[in-house]
């Protein structure tokens, strides 16, 4: 049960919530039942939280054990990052993944063939055309990171940025120059997007297929797929802004403003999640039928509401 003797509040379906907020420098916490920021000022900024696919939390913010127990109850996902989210130090799963869909996932990745499948429709997806025919899994993520790096380059002279090449240090956020902290804080608004549509279909954040090894290697993937279209145009576009001297805000903050609008024109949210499924039926395996005593979604399905992700109260 919830605090005060409340129902759990049902979660509402990825596809109607709005993307993402940043906080930073605030107590989040609950107050009369609402999700607060509290500043250094004592002011209360209300946030809706089960209205939001992911909240991300910068240096300076602390929150309560109530709070995050109401993210969690909502569906929320709520990501610990550093300066604009150019790194993650944790994240809360806001709901319970799904063990059928888990071992699709894991056994699409560990059958090479069904891995060089995915990876080339992936591939097909971000650029339009079918993959180079017999072509490693390795010769495709070499042929994209050739065709990002010159989308770049093309998008910097578009908007009269100068550009280099792609470079930051976790450490130092401030060293890095404006192209760089666009980009950089363009592509943690679309990954702390992304994570939360992963977890919330029922899926592992880590179990990639086109990037291996890293806590978020699916989230990558999938988050890559809508990169060049989505948040990468805006992060060029604001630094050319910037680069002119016609912002009247933080670059970092005006990317972060304009992922959120592209989020919102493009209805982002209610292409991931069908589209992952899409991308893992290609790798040619069968999805498995749950076993007979799993745990199902939170509510059925003539509820309309909630995600697969998310687990029974």
């Amino acid at each position: 049960m919830a605090p005060d003797g409340l129902p759990p509040p049902k979660p509402i379906p990825l596809k109607e919530r709005a993307s993402i907020v940043f906080i930073g420098r605030a107590q989040i916490d609950v107050v009369d039942g609402a999700f607060v920021a509290i500043d250094a000022e004592a002011t209360r900024t209300h946030i809706p939280v089960g209205g939001l696919a992911c909240i991300m939390l910068e240096p300076g913010a602390r929150i309560s054990h109530a709070a995050v127990g109401l993210a969690a109850r909502t569906g929320t996902l709520i990501t610990w990052v550093g300066e604009a989210g150019v790194r993650l130090y944790a994240a809360g799963q806001p709901g319970g993944a799904r063990s059928d869909r888990l071992l699709w996932q894991a056994r699409l990745a560990l059958d090479e063939q069904a891995r060089l499948n995915i990876v080339r429709e992936m591939y097909r997806r971000r650029f339009d055309e079918a993959a180079p025919s017999r072509r490693s899994i390795d010769q495709l993520r070499g042929i994209e990171g050739a065709r990002v790096r010159k989308t770049y380059e093309l998008l910097a002279q578009k908007h009269g940025v100068e550009w280099k090449r792609r470079r930051y240090d976790v450490r130092d956020w401030e060293a890095s120059d404006v192209p760089n902290r666009c980009l950089s804080a363009a592509t943690a608004c679309l990954h702390g997007l992304t994570e939360a549509a992963v977890l919330a279909a029922g899926y592992a954040p880590a179990i990639g297929f086109l990037h291996t090894g890293k806590p978020l290697s699916f989230v990558y993937d999938i988050a890559d797929l809508y990169k060049l279209e989505s948040v990468v145009p805006e992060a060029f576009r604001v630094a050319g802004e910037a680069a002119k001297g016609r912002l009247e805000m933080s670059p970092d903050r005006a990317v972060r403003l304009a992922c959120r609008d592209s989020f919102r024109r493009t209805r982002l949210l209610d292409r991931i999640i069908p589209d992952i499924g899409a991308i893992l039926e290609t790798g040619g395996i069968a999805r498995p039928k749950a076993a007979a005593d799993a745990v199902g979604p939170a509510f059925e399905k003539g509820e309309a509401t909630g995600d697969d992700g998310h687990r029974h109260e």
